[in-house]
């Protein structure tokens, strides 16, 4: 496997450190303004009227809430999943995807996010959509996540899949850069949605 270019790994941290702080300070108005855009940008997605099954994540450190969309998400009929890690591959584990409905019991895993407690998994390749979080991105589809590469790792194999999902980011407009370092194994996106537009 090509080893990271220190360079581009340096410049990732400094991005990492500059974008997650940006949206720390976001107040609690622009915060619930954002969810509230975010609603309107997901279902303005050309694609949203016959997507039926999505996964999403658990908002943390800053993330746009994503609970106003999943009201919204049970409300149009769609079907909802949340990521796992997968407990077979404590080193470098994927996720898996397991069937969620808001209210049922959920445990933290070892970074302290709520997994579902009685996990459904289901095949990765049969999501419609995979809402994913990111730190920052670019308007060409770059990525950047937190760096534990557990989507990239995921994702890596989906040519060999069915078919494949569509790959979203979610993020407040304020994560938005020029230019998104990019390395062989980072996963483009088929588009970023912000709270203010939907970037394709």
């Amino acid at each position: 496997m090509k080893q990271p270019d220190p360079d581009i790994a340096r410049h990732k941290r400094a991005l990492r450190k500059e974008l997650r702080a940006r949206r720390r300070a976001l107040s609690a108005t622009e915060q619930h303004h954002a969810a509230k855009g975010l609603i309107r940008q997901v279902r303005r997605h050309p694609d949203y009227s016959r997507t039926r099954r999505i996964a999403l994540y658990w908002a943390n450190d800053g993330e746009i809430n994503l609970n106003p969309l999943i009201k919204q998400l049970v409300g149009d009929g769609k079907s909802l999943f949340l990521p796992v890690l997968n407990p077979l591959d404590p080193v470098r584990p994927h996720l898996w995807f397991c069937h969620w409905r808001p209210g049922e019991p959920m445990r933290r895993n070892r970074f302290g996010i709520p997994e579902p407690a009685n996990p459904e998994r289901i095949p990765t390749w049969t999501l419609d959509w995979v809402l994913m979080p990111l730190v920052g991105f670019d308007a060409e589809g770059g990525r950047l996540g937190m760096g534990g590469g557990f989507y990239d790792r995921t994702f890596a194999h989906e040519q060999r899949w069915p078919q494949q999902p569509q790959r979203l980011g979610v993020a407040h407009e304020c994560q938005r850069v020029i230019a998104i370092p990019q390395e062989g194994w980072d996963l483009p996106l088929a588009a970023v949605i912000t709270d203010q537009r939907v970037y394709k």
